[in-house]
């Protein structure tokens, strides 16, 4: 099976959210990351579903997402044609290896004290795996990571078939 990033253009009210994954849920299709956030346009948030698959079932999940309502936009970002993601934050038990290895891998410290260590860390999935493996030699106290969060490259965007009116605001 292979991973997909779809990125879905959404009315931002309340219940969408659920209403989306609803959709995933009843079909039996596997989310395996989830981000949501809302867009330059506060009426509207853009979901990002990290999910597997074959094309097959990827058209059937826009067919499906494309039925509902408050889903204004769904987009395939394809892996070579986007940029994608993650932060991570990361609680660790304090010492001086441990701040060694946040300066070789450009995580940030955010809050440090004698008895632990929160760090951030930004870049791909396969970045932040990277990352989680080399500070296991540690002891981790908590993970709390987003999943992928991805925009398209170039000039497309997923704003580009929606109606704008004389404001410049997206019709809903």
């Amino acid at each position: 099976m292979e991973l997909y990033t779809l990125s879905v253009l959404v009315a931002n009210h309340f219940g969408t959210l659920t209403r989306v994954t609803n959709l995933f849920s009843r079909r039996g299709y596997n989310i395996k990351e989830l981000t949501v956030g809302e867009t330059e346009n506060p009426k509207l948030s853009r979901i990002t579903i990290v999910t597997e698959g074959d094309e097959p079932l990827l058209r059937q999940i826009r067919k499906q997402l494309s039925k509902l309502h408050d889903v204004k936009a769904a987009k395939v970002l394809p892996f070579e044609d986007s940029v994608s993601r993650e932060l991570l934050l990361v609680k660790v038990k304090a010492c001086p290896e441990v701040y060694d290895v946040l300066r070789k891998t450009r995580a940030v410290v955010l809050d440090g004290s004698d008895e632990c260590i929160i760090a951030e860390i930004t870049g791909e999935t396969k970045e932040i795996n990277d990352f989680i493996e080399i500070i296991t030699k540690f002891d981790i106290l908590e993970i709390c990571r987003t999943g992928a969060t991805a925009l398209q490259k170039g000039g497309a965007n997923i704003n580009s078939d929606l109606e704008v009116n004389g404001n410049g605001n997206y019709v809903l």
